[in-house]
């Protein structure tokens, strides 16, 4: 204990902090023994890069995931101590992402992948609330737009269009959501199918900006995709970054995290930091929710290459197999984590 399998630093991601030596060192002084280190896919199109990425080509962020694996190995070598693993968070924009990771995966420093959605019908759902808001009506409307545009020669973030339902106040019903939990659900399943995943990365993002919103109304939807993970024995992530975006749980949402419990899932850990200041931010409340949820196990990857008995096939590119950790929750680290807060 304890693990973490999606990180970011601010060499390889314009909205992080830090150089990845900084983030790997500190996971290290932190106590950690796995620390996945999941830097973001490529995007393949100017339109789905963000303001702090404007003077950046979707060739430049490609060569940046090259230089990040080329590191990773490098920070490996420099950390035994640590269970570095190597991976990738991908999206689901367009068919095009679908195709281009599935090139990228065939180099084989990629041992996993961080199967996660971030925009909906072209627009991203993380970036901020008026953007979620745009996405939600795209999804009510049926239509696709972007995140950024091109104007007199400027990559720029599309601005509202004075449409009430873009206003601060604005909280969509629930019949107004269903559209866009839809076109998210089926996202995420398209990369479950396409790509299994080893770990499934927030799996309600959806609700960063509604956490308050219910996920009923496309149930059905939730079941299938938790029903399709479990089958191939995905681990679904308990994330960390979601206290510190304003929730009261970290991702999944309890209605959720308990649909994967009944179901079989199995549950890993990760702290989705994005700079050295994130490391390990909220495990200790993170801790708390799910010893409350009644989380047994907690799951951690390894590599196939120090795979040992008791260790569980996940996915179908057999670089990592998922080990798990029973009373996890009164490991000795816990109370040493404390000490380096």
């Amino acid at each position: 204990m304890p693990h973490s399998h999606h990180s970011h630093s601010g060499q390889f991601c314009r909205h992080a902090k830090d150089s990845l030596a900084a983030v790997v060192s500190r996971a290290s002084e932190r106590g950690f023994t796995v620390f996945g280190l999941s830097e973001h896919a490529p995007r393949y199109r100017e339109v789905d890069l963000f303001p702090e990425e404007a003077d950046l080509s979707p060739a430049e962020l490609e060569a940046a995931y090259t230089a990040f694996l080329d590191e990773a190995g490098v920070q490996r070598a420099a950390h035994p101590e640590l269970n570095l693993l190597v991976g990738i968070e991908c999206d689901a924009i367009t068919a095009l992402d679908s195709a281009r990771l599935a090139t990228l995966l065939a180099d084989e420093r990629i041992e996993y992948v961080v199967g996660s959605v971030h925009h909906v019908r072209g627009v991203s759902i993380d970036f901020d609330r008026g953007t979620w808001l745009r996405a939600v009506r795209a999804a009510r409307r049926g239509v696709d737009e972007t995140t950024m545009v091109r104007r007199s020669g400027e990559l720029v973030l599309v601005p509202p269009d004075g449409d009430d339902v873009l206003a601060a106040e604005y909280c969509p019903s629930e019949e107004e959501m269903r559209p866009f939990l839809e076109a998210y659900l089926d996202a995420q399943l398209g990369v479950l199918q396409a790509h299994q995943p080893e770990v499934v990365g927030h799996f309600d993002l959806c609700l960063l900006f509604a956490p308050e919103a219910s996920l009923k109304s496309v149930w059905d939807r939730v079941e299938r995709n938790v029903r399709y993970a479990v089958g191939y024995g995905a681990l679904f992530e308990a994330n960390a970054a979601a206290l510190r975006k304003g929730w009261m749980t970290s991702y999944p949402s309890p209605d959720v995290l308990q649909l994967i419990l009944a179901l079989g899932g199995r549950v890993c850990l990760s702290d989705d930091s994005h700079g050295v200041a994130a490391v390990g931010l909220n495990y200790l409340p993170m801790r708390e929710y799910l010893v409350a949820q009644d989380v047994k196990t907690v799951w951690h990857l390894v590599r196939a290459c120090d795979a040992r008995d008791g260790d569980h096939k996940v996915g179908n590119r057999g670089r990592v197999v998922a080990r798990p950790c029973v009373g996890w929750e009164d490991d000795a680290f816990w109370e040493t984590f404390k000490a380096t807060m």
